[in-house]
């Protein structure tokens, strides 16, 4: 479950919920992503570490820059997660005995 806490907490945030809008439509670089959203390189900076550190998003250096990506595999982690913790299962932590 740690992972999906990582996950969460990294898409508790508006600005990072922009940029991975904006990674929808394909790689781009954080100087593009920095003009975009009107942010600072060091806050775009920010931003980037906790979104490739919880694994949402890939980077890939290129020359001086860098390029980042949605992770697939990780959005779809975390949709598969809620779904899984928001529905009916025979594991659920309601029907555990208390002792």
């Amino acid at each position: 479950m740690e992972r999906e806490v990582e996950l969460l907490k990294a898409l508790a945030d508006s600005s990072r919920l922009q940029i991975l809008d904006m990674l929808s439509c394909g790689p781009m670089c954080a100087c593009e992503i920095m003009k975009k959203l009107n942010l600072t390189q060091p806050t775009i900076s920010h931003h980037m570490k906790i979104l490739v550190s919880a694994g949402l998003v890939d980077v890939v250096k290129e020359g001086k820059w860098m390029n980042y990506s949605i992770n697939k595999d990780a959005v779809n982690d975390i949709i598969n997660y809620i779904v899984y913790k928001t529905s009916p299962k025979e594991d659920c932590i309601c029907k555990e005995t208390l002792k």
